[in-house]
């Protein structure tokens, strides 16, 4: 994701908007509504170059137009809960799905009952998975899935070969493969990951705590210094500790992008990633042939009680908030981004996945790759905590392991006794929190 200041962005998003809509639109036109859009590409332009074709359609059909405002990940959160608190805000937003039930909480947002739900084809056109990522369990959901994600196993088909290597299919052949196809002296590594960035670290902690039969929230609360947590969290700092098949200087990468220019040099074999990070290798001037997608490769046979979870269920939701006075216009540019067209057109565009069932009709989501994705998500994906302090969950066990990273990396050696006590701190600040 390109680092940009928030007034750039909106700078340009604004400009972009007035081209797009003809106009600025005032607030008291009932006519115009304002879409915060999550930034999905490699900047705010290009997203609004993405949107622009079918956001026209959308006010040729219905005469509604659209003041967009591409806001990067790092400031949406803020801006949402600002908005929610101020109730100065836009009519529709995107959110990233593990916020879900964070920002139910605050009452801001349209709830998707059984009745409003017809409007969009029934619950049952949604992937079940993405669904499970609308709110708090049990609780009806206050946004919908508009773009879905999910983490797959890139491998360097070229490197592989070169190795007499198939790709992975259990975690041992994973690390095996990590382990023949990392030199060091020629600064060539087996995986490379983003180990500063602590939504991929807990991301994997989540992912792996389910391959040990363990939940790092339970109805107690958190619960991060468990064994099996700890084992957990262990496996994934051990790629660069132990196995030593990771960079120590992947401890400083901030964020997938970063890694994924690593893996598009050929100074890693070996990338795991959501399927937003194609485009990303293709700009990088890496050729689709030149690489392949399989699912994680997880334990076989899992630890007593573990779940194949291969990804959590990842991606971007849509929203409404409560008190837009311009509901029914902010419906209807929800119900036109989940058709079926739109999905298609959007998330091919973008390299995401659709989130409703029709739009996998259309054959830009039959490749190989794009299928091993559409299984993980719709089968092999667990929803992050849908709980109100998730955010909290990702910053203390996804930065306690972005620090253990940086020691790994040091050459210092990292017990099991110190990956415990991390993440005993984690949860004590967690629970510090209110949770």
């Amino acid at each position: 994701m390109i680092k940009r200041s928030l007034a750039t962005v909106s700078l340009i998003a604004a400009v972009l908007a007035a081209t797009l809509t003809g106009c600025a639109g005032s607030a008291e036109d009932p006519n115009t509504i304002t879409y915060w859009a999550s930034n999905q590409g490699e900047s705010a332009e290009q997203d609004m170059q993405i949107l622009h074709d079918d956001l026209a359609r959308f006010t040729s059909e219905t005469g509604i137009k659209v003041n967009v405002e591409v806001i990067g990940w790092s400031d949406l959160l803020n801006r949402i809960l600002g908005a929610a608190t101020s109730g100065v805000g836009p009519d529709v937003v995107n959110l990233g799905n593990t916020w879900s039930a964070s920002l139910q909480a605050t009452g801001a947002f349209v709830p998707f009952d059984d009745r409003l739900m017809q409007r969009f084809g029934g619950r049952e056109r949604f992937l079940d998975s993405s669904m499970s990522s609308t709110g708090m369990a049990g609780q009806v959901p206050t946004s919908l899935p508009l773009y879905g994600l999910s983490y797959g196993l890139f491998y360097n088909k070229k490197l592989f070969a070169e190795a007499g290597l198939a790709p992975p299919r259990t975690w041992d052949e994973f690390v095996a493969a990590a382990r023949r196809l990392t030199d060091p002296d020629r600064n060539r590594w087996g995986l490379t990951i983003a180990g500063a960035s602590y939504t991929e670290n807990a991301h994997f902690a989540f992912m792996f705590a389910r391959w040990e039969g363990v939940d790092l929230i339970t109805r107690h609360g958190p619960d991060f210094d468990s064994p099996g947590a700890v084992a957990a969290v262990q496996r994934y700092l051990d790629l660069m500790a132990t196995q030593k098949v990771v960079s120590p200087g992947d401890a400083e990468e901030g964020n997938t992008s970063s890694a994924a220019e690593d893996f598009t040099d050929g100074d890693a074999a070996m990338l795991v990633a959501q399927n937003s990070v194609i485009p990303t290798l293709q700009d990088n001037g890496m050729a689709d042939d030149a690489y392949g997608v399989v699912r994680l490769p997880a334990p076989d046979p899992l630890p007593p009680g573990g779940t194949p979870a291969l990804s959590h269920v990842a991606g971007s939701n849509v929203a409404v908030f409560a008190d837009s006075p311009k509901r029914e216009q902010a419906l209807k540019l929800v119900e036109f981004l989940t058709s079926k067209d739109v999905q298609a057109s959007l998330n091919e565009k973008y390299g995401t996945l659709p989130v409703v069932t029709d739009a996998y009709d259309d054959p830009a989501f039959h490749t190989e790759r794009d299928e091993v994705f559409a299984d993980v998500l719709a089968n092999y994906s667990e929803p992050a905590p849908m709980i109100p302090t998730e955010a909290h969950f990702e910053t203390t066990v996804g930065s306690a392991m972005r620090d253990l990273f940086a020691e790994i990396a040091t050459g210092r050696r990292v017990t099991t006794e110190d990956v415990r006590a991390a993440l005993a701190d984690a949860e004590q600040k967690m629970r510090g929190t209110g949770s």
